[in-house]
Order: structure tokens, then sequence, then C-alpha cells
């Protein structure tokens, strides 16, 4: 069964949004980003990535609203078995939006994470990924 790890929030100042969700709930700094997508903080309560996100440009927001918008942008499945998952995903027909990039296969510090995004039927978008995301450890 896919687990939901990773909540994204599309923010103009990461930095700020992370000082907030660190100081109100105690969630962990595990990694920062500056790709040619987004410039970011990744925090975590030990289960659950939160990315909070500047997206450089419309084409990696994938939003009307373009690198404008602000809020929730997507959320992300960890699945065990790539493959079946991208098969399932065509069964269905759910638009897949891109793959992440070819010059950012690594994971870690300034990494992407997600290795397809793809939208549901109502238009939200989700990542899927077989790796995971950076998340803290319980208890540390």
């Amino acid at each position: 069964m896919a687990k939901i790890r990773h909540i994204a929030i599309s923010t103009p100042d990461p930095e700020k949004t992370a000082a907030f969700y660190q100081q109100v709930f105690g969630l962990e700094l595990v990694a920062r980003t500056d790709s040619p997508l987004a410039k970011g903080v990744f925090l975590s309560d030990g289960h659950i990535n939160l990315a909070l996100l500047r997206f450089k440009t419309a084409e990696a927001v994938a939003r009307p609203e373009g690198v404008e918008y602000q809020g929730l942008h997507h959320f992300g499945f960890h699945v065990e078995d790539m493959e079946e998952v991208l098969k399932r995903l065509e069964e269905q027909g759910a638009p897949r939006l891109f793959d992440r990039p070819e010059h950012e296969k690594q994971e870690g510090e300034g990494g992407l994470y997600f290795e397809i995004k793809a939208r549901d039927p109502n238009g939200i978008m989700f990542d899927v990924s077989s790796k995971g995301w950076a998340v803290s450890k319980p208890g540390t």
C-alpha cells in the first residue's frame, strides 16, 4: 500500500514559513533545496515531510496563477513498486505532468525527491517516489 509521506506548500518566503512551523510545532529541519524548479526548506515530524517551496518558473508551479500561487501545492506518495504505479496511472488516464529533471536524479541536500508528478481526476497534483523524502527519525 502507498503511504502519504510528503505535503508541499507554495510560499514566497520558505525560511520564514519554516521558522513558523518549527517554533509552533517543533518540526525538524531535514534539508534545503535550491534547484532549477524551486528554492525551499524541508521539515519533518519523523513521518511526514513538509516541503515549503518558492517556485521559480510557471512550468514548475504548474498552476494557472503561476509563481504567484500561495497555498497547498501537492502531496506525495511513497510506493514500493514505481513501475506498477506508473502502469496503474496510465490505465486510469491520470495526466502525468513531468518527471524529475535528468540532472536532478540524486537525493539529498539540494536535490529533488520526487520521481514523477501527476494529477488526479479533480486536477489535484501529487508526487510519486519509490525512494521517499527526507524525514527526521522519530525521537531524535
